[in-house]
C-alpha cells in the first residue's frame, strides 16, 4: 500500500481557484506513482462559491478583497482537512504556496498587493498542528526523491 499524501487539488488541475481556474504542476501527478494522492481544497470544503473574490489573511481572520469576513468559511475548511488526514492517515501534504488556506511558511499579506510575509494559511496551519509535514510545489522534487531542477 502506498503512503497517503494530501495535495491541493488545484495542483492537480482540479479548477477549484478563487478564480475559477487551477494552478495544475507539472510533477503533481507524478507524486501519485510513489504516493496515493488525497484531493483537498480547504476553501471549497468550507462552503466557498468558484468562483469567488480573492481572500488573504489579516492577523488571525481571512478577509475577501472588498472586506467581507470569510474566517469561518477557512476554518470550517481546515477543520475538514484535518478530518481527511486523520481518516486516511496522511502524514505529509503538498500545499499551495502563498494561499491563504494551504500557505505554509510564506503567505500574502492582506494588502492584495502581491506582498509576501511569513505566516501560514488556516489550513496549513491546522494540518501542522496535528502533525502533518507540509511542503510547497516548489519542494515537489523532494518527494519525488530528485534533486532540484
Amino acid at each position: 500500500m502506498k503512503e497517503k499524501l494530501l495535495i491541493s487539488a488545484c495542483l492537480l488541475g482540479r479548477c477549484c481557484k478563487y478564480n475559477g481556474g487551477h494552478n495544475l504542476h507539472p510533477l503533481a501527478e507524478r507524486l501519485g506513482e510513489k504516493y496515493e494522492l488525497v484531493a483537498v481544497c480547504p476553501e471549497s470544503f468550507g462552503g466557498l462559491p468558484i468562483p469567488r473574490e480573492p481572500s488573504e489573511r489579516v492577523g488571525d481572520r481571512v478577509l475577501s478583497k472588498s472586506g467581507l469576513d470569510v474566517t469561518v468559511a477557512f476554518r470550517r475548511g481546515a477543520e475538514r482537512a484535518v478530518e481527511l488526514a486523520k481518516k486516511t492517515k496522511a502524514k505529509k501534504a503538498v500545499l499551495k504556496e502563498r494561499s491563504p488556506s494551504c500557505g505554509f511558511g510564506k503567505i500574502y499579506d492582506g494588502s492584495f498587493t502581491g506582498t509576501v510575509i511569513p505566516g501560514n494559511g488556516v489550513a496549513a496551519q491546522a494540518l501542522a498542528a496535528e502533525g502533518v509535514a507540509i511542503w510547497g510545489e516548489s519542494r515537489i522534487e523532494e518527494l519525488l526523491g530528485e534533486d532540484g531542477p
